[in-house]
């Protein structure tokens, strides 16, 4: 049984835009700064990642008008590459990349829920609850899922419209705070530039994943690309001006202090009020976050087990609200069992790399669908200035890369781990299929395919 096509621009631009803001942007402000130092060389940082995620954006945007295939982003790697590189990607989002995304979110959504409310509840308990209701709602339809993640994106972009109103009234806050050091030398500030652009690439990073639902919208060759890039775009503006708010209000040196920018601005601009307010506007944010990982990411794995590269059962959609169940119900446990025993701040850094490694990956397949397509039909949207802005998304993110494994060696091997572990469950499943069923990687590895 297929899913159904029901989702338009606007829902996927709501998606899009509810697959990034989530909780970086009312965190890593601070992050950037300790990271950065001064306050050009910190917006610097968010405007480079801006561009780079609106060049990813016309990357995916290009792929989905070109190979408008159910997955999306899976679909573009194993096409592009072969179906190892899809398992492997399909791997890491399910045991670091989404799911874990989804349960630090559970894990900030409880910590600022639990005191904004009064609730004394252990917040891991808040956190399983929270993504089990997510879960729920997400099971009831796609159709239910989306109109309640369009909900939670308005009430969102309307809180950090708050919040970037407070940053441009309020008057400046004396934050007692040591000044932050200077660079030593052009090493030691490329160094830091490299690692502070992580806390902002983390903040931008998710729009890829809006492309799993292909299978569920309608004329996705036009209506993908549109969402994609309104939804970026939006993001891009709200990130600068939120960004530019802090910094005005807090300054670099209290900026990078501070434990919570959000509630400091919005303390600053209205009382201990207003840092209440903005403490269940982040509640709200995760909440819409955690809504459209469970929405998105789960089918990715249900098309993984549609092409025969994971348990049939995967692909099982349920006949009246025809969404993939079980594949739902996985990504949410996992996040769960994630959210009940782990912590947030590595994940900056162990879900960034190997994300932006696979739009990295995405940005290449341009060049090798350009070339199959050749002589072809011009597609709706292509990147613009490529191949020199596809070049410099790459060659950033490589850069991105090598900073992160110089300073974090011990985050970058736990990505690299359960990278290697993909490749081997991906190579034991091939043995498997070849000695129990009739082979299906010649079907799935012919380019340009979508075979279910």
């Amino acid at each position: 049984m297929r899913l159904q096509r029901r989702l338009g621009v606007v829902d996927f631009t709501l998606i899009t835009i509810g697959s990034v803001i989530g909780s970086g942007i009312f965190r890593n402000p601070a992050v950037v700064a300790q990271r950065a130092h001064q306050p050009l060389l910190i917006m610097a940082c968010w405007a480079a990642g801006g561009v780079l995620a609106l060049i990813g954006a016309f990357v995916f945007a290009e792929l989905a008008s070109r190979r408008p295939l159910d997955g999306g982003l899976y679909a573009y790697l194993r096409d592009a590459y072969n179906p190892g590189v899809g398992f492997v990607f399909v791997w890491m989002v399910f045991w670091v990349m989404y799911t874990g995304g989804t349960a630090a979110s559970a894990a900030l959504f409880a910590g600022y829920l639990g005191p904004a409310l009064g609730i004394t509840a252990d917040p891991r308990v808040i956190a399983v609850a929270a993504l089990g209701a997510v879960t729920i709602v997400n099971v009831l339809g796609v159709r239910q899922g989306a109109a309640w993640q369009d909900l939670l994106v308005i009430l969102k972009v309307s809180a950090i419209g708050a919040l970037i109103f407070a940053g441009f009234i309020a008057r400046a806050s004396a934050v007692h705070a040591p000044p932050l050091p200077a660079f030593s030398s052009s090493l030691q500030l490329a160094g830091a530039l490299g690692v502070a652009m992580l806390p902002a690439l983390f903040a931008y990073n998710g729009f890829q994943s809006a492309t799993y639902i292909t299978a569920e919208v309608r004329e996705p060759q036009r209506t993908v690309p549109r969402g994609m890039l309104l939804g970026v775009a939006v993001v891009v503006i709200v990130y600068i001006l939120v960004s530019t708010g802090c910094l005005r209000v807090l300054g670099a040196a209290g900026l990078a202090s501070s434990a919570t920018p959000a509630a400091d601005v919005m303390r600053a601009a209205f009382g201990s009020a207003g840092a209440r307010i903005i403490a269940i506007a982040i509640a709200l944010s995760t909440l819409g976050y955690m809504s459209t990982s469970v929405l998105v990411a789960p089918r990715v794995y249900f098309q993984l087990a549609a092409d025969g590269m994971l348990f049939r059962q995967v692909a099982w959609v349920h006949p009246r609200t025809r969404v993939p169940v079980v594949a739902i119900v996985m990504h949410g446990t996992m996040a769960a069992i994630l959210a009940a025993s782990g912590t947030f701040e590595q994940i900056v850094n162990w879900v960034t790399l190997p994300d932006w490694c696979c739009i990295a990956a995405a940005a290449i397949a341009i060049f090798i669908f350009r070339k199959r397509d050749s002589g072809g039909p011009a597609p709706f949207v292509r990147v613009p200035a490529h191949p020199c802005s596809t070049l410099l998304l790459i060659g950033a993110v490589l850069a991105v890369v090598a900073a992160e494994v110089a300073i974090y060696p011990r985050d970058s091997l736990y990505s690299a781990l359960v990278l290697l572990a993909g490749a081997i469950v991906y190579l034991g499943w091939v043995r498997r299929r070849s000695r129990h069923a009739p082979p299906m990687i010649a079907k799935i590895a012919k380019p340009g395919t979508n075979e279910q």
